[in-house]
């Protein structure tokens, strides 16, 4: 049950985006605003948590994950509340369903990435891994059931999602108060002097490993949200599916990423060398696709190879988790993975009104231009992630002592 109770918070994180990316060209239509207006609901709620997580990711370290959790929680479904009433009710709801979206990204700060903290903080050694492949599937399931839910919840009205973020939060504050028991910490944390100084440490010996594990990070849910905002507009601008048949469409890439994340982060354990080869693997196929893209505009032969790229971003993103978690002791950790999630969320944030730019200026070169950026991030990987020939014997150890790097 704690497990579970971990695993619901970056499943209430998701829902955020993904259940809103099918009901997008509807809400364009009821709201008269641009492409570009609309594609700013995708980007505020992450460019929000962006901002707010290095700060919500010291707090945690400072007091507790829990006492952090909660109340993002909180504030993510009266976010929610905020964006549905807008839109039912108010006068000018467009300007009020965005600063209902800035609400829940600032609740979104303090979900996941904190949840991989306390994943670490729990857990250690190849059940950490475990748990954490768990947290990313659980991740990969949301993206999968929330394109359905939100096409299913557009069948009653079109904001009707809006209105389902407090009940889903409201079951995750439930499962984390209940059943989510965090050690007490050791020692007092350090005044925040000290804090910052310890980091500024950590990041001028890992920086350049900790560049590349982020930037990964980053472009996996850039070209994530960036694909599914492309494919949302298209199966209704060019194939006229719309409905809950194009979110169960929606969730077919999801769905492969999912469960590929699920088998990798059961398998990898603390296998460093291994982790460091599938993160290159995964973000090939991931450039292979993309560039094999250009060719297939007919929706079986397209999703067919689009389906790799999902594996891809499958394999990459476990092994990217565990490393960045285990790579600070836990008095760090709130921090680490929380800037970890911050560019997470930007990559999630720049991908929709990027992707909304390239479809107009050329289909090919929006996919060449993907397929080259995920190219550069496997050969930054290749060259700054360094595993050591003989890795220490302990699993307890964390990566940063197990790591080294040119």
């Amino acid at each position: 049950m704690t497990i579970f109770a971990i695993s619901s918070i970056p499943l209430i994180l998701v829902l955020g985006n993904s259940m809103l990316i099918p009901i997008l060209p509807k809400m364009k239509t009821e709201l008269d605003v641009s492409q570009f207006k609309i594609s700013l609901i995708i980007s505020v709620f992450s460019i929000a948590a962006a901002i707010s997580i290095p700060v919500l990711g010291y707090l945690s370290d400072r007091f507790s994950r829990k006492a952090v959790i909660i109340p993002a929680l909180f504030l993510y479904g009266c976010g929610g509340l905020l964006a549905g009433a807008a839109a039912a009710w108010f006068s000018n709801s467009y300007t009020w369903i965005i600063a209902g979206r800035i609400m829940q990204g600032i609740g979104a700060a303090g979900t996941a990435p904190i949840a991989m903290a306390l994943t670490g903080d729990l857990f250690t050694g190849g059940e950490q891994s475990k748990v954490l492949g768990l947290v990313e599937a659980s991740n990969g399931f949301g993206k999968v059931i929330s394109p359905i839910i939100g096409s299913l919840l557009a069948l009653l009205f079109w904001y009707a999602a809006f209105f389902a973020f407090p009940i889903f939060c409201l079951i995750s504050i439930l499962l984390a108060i209940f059943f989510i028991k965090e050690k007490k910490a050791e020692k007092e944390p350090p005044p925040v002097g000290k804090y910052v100084k310890s980091l500024v440490s950590v990041f001028k010996t890992e920086g350049r490993w900790l560049f590349a594990a982020y930037l990964t990070g980053a472009v996996c849910l850039f070209t994530l949200f960036g694909i599914l905002f492309y494919i949302s507009d298209i199966l209704e601008k060019d194939h006229h599916i719309d409905g809950l048949i194009k979110g169960c469409i929606l969730a077919i890439p999801l769905l492969f990423m999912t469960i590929t994340s699920y088998i990798t982060g059961s398998k990898i354990g603390k296998k460093m060398k291994l982790m460091k080869a599938l993160i290159i693997i995964g973000l090939l196929l991931m450039t292979s696709s993309f560039a094999s893209l250009i060719f297939f505009k007919k929706l079986i032969p397209f999703f067919s190879v689009l389906v790799i790229s999902s594996i891809g971003t499958g394999l990459a993103l476990p092994c990217i988790n565990s490393f960045i978690t285990g790579s600070v002791p836990s008095d760090r950790r709130g921090f680490v993975t929380s800037l970890y999630g911050s560019v997470r969320f930007l990559g999630v944030a720049i991908g929709p009104p990027i992707f909304s730019k390239l479809m107009e200026w050329s289909r090919p070169g929006m996919f060449l231009t993907t397929a080259g950026l995920t190219l550069v991030s496997a050969l930054l990987c290749l060259v700054l992630i360094q595993v050591a020939k003989k890795e220490p014997s302990k699993e307890s150890d964390t990566l940063f002592e197990k790591l080294q790097f040119s």
